[in-house]
């Protein structure tokens, strides 16, 4: 007990101390740039870009800050191990249909094509609002270390006693030795490239939560510059 107590606690301090450091980067951006405006040191020509910066950092946060309540709130329920009372009927292809929807505009921009193919009934037992983020950080991570020109597949099977999702894409892959490592809070490949990209580094380990919430199984099969697969296979 003693030893859980102490693993759960430096977990507690390691995940802080993630937090505040990447919080204090996009806070410094703002500042430094805030400071700049405010003392009218930016020329007139360049607000645009400045405003631009601000803008991005200021949205890494909020986006930052949405990840960690979400993964808040799937360690609290797994703690407390309390599922059934918030359990209802939830189609997982509906659900990426409207993923898939939602993601459209960022699927173009970044120049990859999207797929969804569903089979049988596709209906599990859960929470509708942590599923779609499961889905949606598997998509959207999909996209984001796509290569332009590349695509990306959802597959939702309904099987006897499980339900399958699979996603697919054609992007840069991931080395062997560091997959293991991919569901971890905070954990990069390529920090500054991942950075540069937008990702929190919370979205793969949101999805390792969502699914064990769901008692459901997460494996990943991937090879450098040949894609990456995510598959989460949820029990009846």
């Amino acid at each position: 007990m003693t030893l859980e107590y102490d693993e759960a606690q430096e977990a507690r301090r390691a995940f802080t101390a993630n937090v505040s450091h990447e919080l204090k980067t996009p806070l410094t951006v703002i500042l430094g740039y805030a400071e700049l405006l405010k003392n009218k040191k930016v020329r007139l020509e360049d607000i645009t870009e400045v405003s631009s910066v601000i803008y991005e950092e200021a949205e890494y946060m909020l986006n930052l800050v949405s990840d960690i309540l979400t993964l808040s709130q799937l360690d609290e329920y797994i703690a407390t191990d309390n599922t059934s009372k918030h359990l209802v009927p939830v189609d997982l292809a509906v659900l990426a249909e409207g993923v898939l929807s939602q993601l459209e505009p960022f699927a173009k921009h970044n120049q990859v094509s999207c797929d969804l193919d569903k089979a049988g009934d596709t209906t599990i037992m859960g929470i509708k609002r942590l599923l779609i983020s499961v889905i949606y950080n598997l998509c959207e991570n999909a996209i984001r270390y796509n290569v332009a020109g590349g695509s990306m597949s959802v597959q939702v099977e309904g099987l006897e006693d499980k339900v399958c999702l699979v996603v697919t894409d054609t992007g840069q892959g991931i080395p062997d030795e560091v997959q293991p490592r991919v569901f971890e809070r905070f954990y990069r490949i390529d920090s500054s490239h991942s950075r540069h990209l937008g990702g929190t580094g919370l979205g793969l380990a949101i999805v390792k939560h969502g699914a064990q919430y769901h008692k459901a199984s997460l494996s990943l099969k991937s090879k450098p510059h040949e894609g990456t697969q995510v598959i989460v296979e949820f029990p009846r």
